[in-house]
């Protein structure tokens, strides 16, 4: 098993610590190179922070709404994916019931819109 750590990016001089915002993929979801992981909020800019590595995120080690400073330890990505082997398969299973939720929603939300214009005898 090999451990690729991600670290928090180099901030500007003026800036001692830095804001995790949310948290783009989970523990045990595989990942790509570059892809983007978190971003991190300064006083004066957010950073994206890209995985360093292809794998699966192994483990997170600082959550979202966490303080930290640069160069500290965020997550591990394991890059022989061990653990990632069931997780691409589970990805294209659970993106395919969204689509066809998201036409649904759609439907119900212009239904509900074309009716909120109309008085109802409540009013």
């Amino acid at each position: 098993m090999s451990i690729v750590e991600v670290k928090v990016p180099q901030l500007s001089e003026s800036v001692a610590e830095a804001t995790m915002l949310t948290w783009k993929k989970k523990a045990g979801e595989a990942v790509a190179i570059d892809e983007i992981l978190i971003e991190i909020e300064t006083d004066k800019v957010v950073l994206e922070v890209p995985a360093p590595a292809a794998g699966v995120l192994a483990e997170i080690v600082q959550g979202d709404g966490a303080t930290v400073v640069a160069e500290q330890l965020i997550a591990k990505i394991d890059t022989e994916g061990k653990a990632g082997a069931a997780a691409p398969a589970a990805a294209p299973a659970a993106a395919a019931p969204a689509p066809a939720a998201a036409p649904a929603a759609a439907a119900a939300a212009a239904t509900g819109g074309a009716k909120s214009d109309v008085a109802m005898p409540a009013a």
